[in-house]
C-alpha cells in the first residue's frame, strides 16, 4: 500500500520551527511530538532562520515600489498601444 504524503499548512511549520530555535526540546524530541520527521524540523528551523529577516522590511517601502513599478508598466502599455494606433491610422487613410 503507498505511503500517503502529510501536508502540513505555513502556521504548523512556523510553530515547529520557532520551537525548534528555542532549543527548550532536542530536535528528536520536537519530531515526535508532532509526528514529523526530525530532518523536517531541522528543514523548517532553517528556513525560518533564512528568511527571518524578509518579516522585517518595511511594507510600505514594499508596496511603494510595487506601485511604481506597476505604473511604470502601464506607461509602458500606453506607449505601445499609441504606437500601434498611429500605424493603423496611417493603413487605413493610406487606403482612402
Amino acid at each position: 500500500m503507498p505511503k500517503i504524503r502529510k501536508e502540513h499548512n505555513d502556521s504548523f511549520r512556523a510553530r515547529v520551527a520557532l520551537e525548534a530555535i528555542r532549543g527548550e526540546k532536542t530536535g528528536a524530541e520536537i519530531a515526535r511530538e508532532y509526528a514529523v520527521h526530525p530532518l523536517q524540523v531541522t528543514r523548517w528551523k532553517r528556513i525560518l532562520l533564512e528568511r527571518a529577516a524578509e518579516l522585517f522590511l518595511k511594507s510600505a517601502g514594499r508596496k511603494d515600489q510595487e506601485r511604481a513599478e506597476l505604473i511604470d508598466l502601464l506607461y509602458r502599455e500606453i506607449g505601445e498601444l499609441k504606437v500601434q494606433l498611429d500605424w493603423l491610422k496611417k493603413k487605413v487613410g493610406s487606403f482612402d
